[in-house]
């Protein structure tokens, strides 16, 4: 477990936990105690929305998108504390666990992915598949970006900053490097949630890394570091024991939240809506 990366994620507020009477609403309709927001890493939540406003302008030229943000994203790491920590974590981690010299390309899914899969193939010196969700890729190298061609089987670590269930790669990113003619052997996330990804990724021969996985011990150590208190600690480690059975019990012991949600209008109102129309909690069992 990586002590310095958990307080830069609580830090940054990429991991948020919820106050104890107000969980957060998902787009799915459930409702949990945390949300992950790993591109908070690039320094804070400020600047990295603001990257990502950058990268939806500057991936209209495909040609010249990598090269652009590559400059971004290097001057953000000789600048900025935590996301160079986060950056160097990352080759600290490839350096031990796997061989350099065995990697011909480092790939990055459109957007968020970027802002860690760049960094790395410039400190790796290999060049970066710059992945488009419309299926398309350029690579780029020695600070140009052209098509890919043919890359007659050559191994690729993609660099993602977060896994869930690995639909993303699965639907996308797995197919473009195969078709591409080389193979993803492994896949490096800052975060994996432990939602089936790296098992979904063993299927297509993917081997999976992560520098942390959400378990217990990262809200543990974000309690030890009083980045939470101890009612925050209590809901999340209640969730991650039983997500529904626990979240049913609050909504059964707070029923005002949904009937407020409910009449606030907005998002919350159209969650809100999803979750009794999905019958999520069994709230009438």
């Amino acid at each position: 477990m990586n002590s310095q990366l958990i307080s830069y994620l609580f830090k940054t507020r990429a991991i948020r936990v919820c106050p104890k009477e107000n969980p957060f609403w998902y787009t799915s309709g459930k409702i949990g105690p945390y949300y992950i927001n790993t591109h908070f890493l690039f320094g804070s939540e400020e600047e990295a929305n603001l990257l990502l406003k950058r990268i939806d302008s500057l991936k209209e030229d495909k040609e010249a998108c990598s090269g652009e943000l590559n400059k971004t994203l290097m001057d953000q790491y000789r600048n900025n504390p935590i996301y160079k920590g986060t950056i160097d974590t990352l080759m600290a981690y490839i350096n031990a666990h796997l061989d350099p010299s065995a990697i011909d390309f480092v790939s990055g899914g459109e957007r968020r992915d970027w802002i860690f899969s760049l960094p790395v193939a410039y400190h790796l010196g290999k060049p970066h598949i710059t992945l488009f969700k419309d299926m398309d890729a350029v690579v780029y190298e020695n600070g140009s970006s052209h098509a890919p061609g043919d890359l007659d089987g050559a191994s690729v670590m993609h660099v993602a900053d977060l896994i869930t269930s690995a639909s993303s790669y699965t639907r996308a990113w797995i197919p473009i490097i195969s078709r591409l003619g080389a193979q993803m052997n492994h896949s490096l996330s800052v975060v994996d949630r432990l939602q089936g990804g790296a098992e979904a990724l063993g299927r297509f021969q993917v081997e999976s890394h992560a520098l942390i996985s959400i378990e217990k011990s990262v809200f543990e150590e974000a309690f030890r570091k009083q980045y939470i208190d101890e009612a925050q600690l209590k809901m999340v480690l209640d969730y991650m024991e039983d997500p529904d059975g626990s979240m049913r019990q609050f909504l059964k012991e707070h029923p005002d939240f949904l009937s407020d949600a409910l009449n606030s209008g907005g998002r919350s109102a159209e969650r809100a809506k999803l979750l009794i129309e999905n019958d999520f909690y069994n709230l009438n069992g």
